[in-house]
């Protein structure tokens, strides 16, 4: 396994203890200021084990791992920063197809039923076959978009 060693500068220290001390900042901002802070080797602190940081901040042994491999290789900075998510999501929903929900929703409800339901258009939408797959929270957001509600 590769051991990753923290070295931090007095200027990362102390930037490192101003977010812990103060300011506003997610809880993944400060899990890593402490695992950092704990982590480094350099002489401004004394080294504690991954066992004994792993205990106290209630985190994995893999996380701490983590965190020194991505202070090695990517930097101070990034380190502290969530990376912007990579997944792309493909439009279920189109004008046109929008255009025919909202068709739908206008519409006279199913017999048995007093009005639609956002998992009655879903289902009737891919029963039409306007879509080859719709979930009821697309139809929520598409209907809360154009500003039109299924109680009216």
């Amino acid at each position: 396994m590769i051991r990753y060693t923290v070295k931090l500068l007095k200027s990362e220290v102390d930037e490192l203890q101003a977010i812990i001390n103060k300011g506003s900042h997610t809880s993944q901002t400060f899990r890593v200021a402490y695992i950092l802070l704990n982590c480094d080797e350099g002489r401004h602190s004394e080294k504690v084990t991954n066992e004994q940081i792993s205990k106290v901040l209630k985190v994995g042994m893999r996380t701490i791992d983590r965190v020194k491999k991505k202070f090695v290789d990517e930097g101070f900075e990034t380190v502290l920063e969530r990376r912007p998510t990579q997944r792309v999501y493909e439009a279920k929903m189109d004008g046109d197809t929008e255009a025919r929900l909202v068709t739908l929703c206008c519409s006279a409800p199913p017999k048995g039923f007093a009005r639609w339901s956002l998992r009655l258009l879903a289902d009737k939408m891919v029963e039409l076959k306007y879509v080859e797959s719709l979930s009821h929270v697309t139809v929520r957001s598409v209907l809360k978009k154009m500003n039109l509600s299924l109680g009216e």
